[in-house]
């Protein structure tokens, strides 16, 4: 995700806290942190196809 978008979500998020956000701001908010949430599942779910299990029976 780019930085800009990042910086953004905290923005709001520290806004949020501080003084409430309009409702423009919450739906921006909702659709940054959708699109964060599944960068985040996609990057998971690479790795996890990634991996090899390997068994070895040791004596």
């Amino acid at each position: 995700m780019e930085k800009i978008k990042l910086d953004r979500i905290n923005e709001l998020a520290h806004k949020s806290k501080a003084e409430g956000l309009t409702d423009a701001e919450r739906e921006e908010q909702a659709i940054l942190r959708a699109e964060f949430l599944a960068e985040i599942r996609a990057d998971v779910r690479a790795s996890l196809e990634s991996i090899e299990i390997v068994d070895e029976i040791r004596s």
